[in-house]
């Protein structure tokens, strides 16, 4: 098989289960926390490290909550199974970035694989991460060349494909849909404090051989898992955050 019908097959494929990236990071992750100890012996760095490291996820979030609070009905990045597309999105955010919610990801991702303060790991996420999605994304846009041909094209040769280009901003067509956001976005929110927790627990009982409760994370996991279960209710069983267009 020609190497670029490969690469868009294993793209396929990968695309299908690019949710589950997160479970080799954490399992990385995991086994290097056995010998995990505060910076410096102090519990206060930790927890200012820890806020680092949550406010370079949230950034990444920030940014898919942006993408996605403005994205119409019919783009490609809607789909988690295959590739579909009824329109090609090219204002707001996909005017400057060709995949601007795969670069959320990234930051969403890469804050998680910094708190354990161990370079090795958030290379290893860099290079794992480049590797998987270079392939998601060859993928989407040989599907996205054969959809719309010239257009896309045109779109492609000015829009960078993971570096955003801020002087080609475009304004978006759409307003700001809450209730999209809302909709889409629950299960990354959920996702990102509920792994900060995790690695929260799991390194305090490694660092101090006991659990010790932090209230700021007892916070934000009651909140978090409260705000799921409610949004995640509120989507399969009403209509109440579906949006006209969206």
């Amino acid at each position: 098989m020609p190497l670029r019908e490969e690469f868009e097959r294993m793209g396929n494929w990968l695309f299908r289960w690019r949710s589950y990236l997160p479970l080799l990071l954490a399992g990385i992750i995991l086994i290097e926390m056995r010998n995990f100890s505060y910076p410096g012996y102090s519990h206060r760095w930790d927890q200012i490290w820890e806020i680092i490291c949550l406010t370079i996820s949230s950034f990444g979030l920030g940014i898919r909550v942006y993408t996605v609070a403005y994205t119409p009905k019919g783009t490609s990045e809607r789909n988690t199974c295959r590739q579909e597309a009824e329109i090609l999105n090219i204002t707001g955010m996909y005017s400057i970035v060709r995949h601007p919610l795969y670069l959320g990801n990234f930051f969403c991702w890469l804050g998680i694989s910094m708190f354990p303060r161990l370079w090795p790991i958030s290379v290893i996420f860099i290079l794992v991460f480049w590797l998987y999605y270079e392939r998601i994304m060859f993928a989407e846009e040989e599907f996205l060349r054969r959809k719309f041909g010239k257009q896309y094209e045109k779109w492609a040769n000015q829009t960078p494909a993971f570096l955003p280009r801020l002087r080609n901003w475009v304004p978006n067509v759409l307003p700001f849909s809450l209730r999209n956001v809302l909709k889409r976005e629950y299960s990354g929110l959920f996702a990102i404090i509920g792994s900060f927790t995790f690695l929260e627990v799991v390194g305090d009982i490694s660092a101090q051989k006991e659990l010790e409760w932090d209230l700021m994370w007892v916070v934000l996991f009651l909140s978090g898992m409260a705000s799921y279960v409610t949004l995640r209710t509120l989507k399969k069983k009403t209509r109440f955050l579906n949006a006209e267009g969206r």
